[in-house]
This record gives C-alpha cells, structure tokens and sequence, in this order.
C-alpha cells in the first residue's frame, strides 16, 4: 500500500490518509480482506505520530471501510466501492476543470468547504 502525504495541504495528514485507503480500495489496489500495515508501522514510514494513523483508521473505521480487532489490525471491509469510486471520477474531473479554469487546488478547497 502506498500513501503519500503532502505537507502543504490542507487536509491533515490523517485525512490525507483515509482519502488514500478510500481510493485505494476503490481502484482494488487495497483489496476487501487485505490487512493494513498496523497504525505504528504506517507512522514509521510516513513519519507521522502514530495518533495521526490511529485517528484514521478510526475515521476508516466509524466509515465501515475498515474493522479493527484486537490481535488482527485494520482489515478491510468496504463493500460498496463503486460509489467510492464514482465519487472520486467525479472529483478528478471537477479538479481537471478547475484547473482549466484556473482555479487552484488551495482555492477549489476552499469553495467544496463552504458548499458542505
């Protein structure tokens, strides 16, 4: 699994993360079944706090994305991935034609955040 997370955002980092497992479920990179690598091994690699990685998986969790059980970790449960998946087309092409518009990436944030 591979999450990258960028500084400059402004998504914190864990929601950085969640959006990643989202999408990588939705693209069957992370697959129904699969373990996610646990909340101290992923904060090593990316080099955030572990709480960052737990929040997540939290947020995965309360999502129904994720089932965390003690002595087996973060398993995926997702089921409904092609609405997933839709809604991340939608927003690749909304980022496109923004960015013909010339609309930033910081800027687009803002207008989705006062839309929700």
């Amino acid at each position: 699994m591979l999450i990258r997370l960028e500084a400059e955002s402004t998504a914190s980092f864990a929601e950085q993360i969640v959006a990643q497992v989202r999408l990588g479920v939705a693209r069957g990179e992370i697959r129904v079944g699969e373990r996610l690598p646990s909340g101290r091994e992923l904060a090593g690699s990316l080099g955030v706090n572990m709480h960052t990685v737990l929040r997540a998986y939290d947020d995965l969790r309360e999502a129904g994305v994720i089932d965390l059980r003690r002595g087996r970790g973060a398993v995926v449960v997702a089921g409904d991935t092609a609405s997933v998946r839709t809604v991340f087309d939608a927003v690749a092409s909304l980022v496109a034609d923004a960015a013909r518009a010339g609309i930033s990436s910081d800027e687009l944030s803002v207008i989705i955040r006062g839309l929700a």
